[in-house]
């Protein structure tokens, strides 16, 4: 008999710890929700357009070397693969942060930096 109660009570712990679990991933759902409404949401809005309109501005042969890494402070942030692309990518970013802002105001880049990466 007391093998019995023994089986129940380690059932019921095995239970218990699935339902904890199952409540927990209900909780991460909500803070992943709110994660996506509060701030990536936002910053998608804002930053959007930017790549949309990057995607517009460069020629194809030198989209396919350059990767948008991410606005910081105003600072657009570009990784380019090879030092040539680098290099042709520094001789037109004056024009690309002029188009950049009159196109883009919300996203407020003063300033294109361009790395290897």
């Amino acid at each position: 008999m007391r093998d019995s109660t023994n089986e129940r009570s380690r059932l019921h712990t095995v239970w218990s710890g699935k339902r904890a679990r199952w409540d927990t991933a209900v909780q991460l759902g909500a803070a992943a929700e709110e994660l996506m409404v509060r701030k990536i949401s936002p910053r998608v809005a804002k930053f959007g357009e930017v790549t949309e309109l990057w995607g517009h501005l460069l020629p194809a042969e030198l989209r396919r070397h350059c990767r948008l890494e991410g606005v910081t402070a105003g600072c657009l942030s570009v990784l380019v693969d090879s030092p040539s692309y680098m290099y042709e990518l520094q001789l037109c970013s004056c024009e690309l942060l002029e188009q950049l802002q009159r196109e883009c105001p919300r996203a407020q880049i003063k300033k294109i930096k361009i790395a290897l990466g």
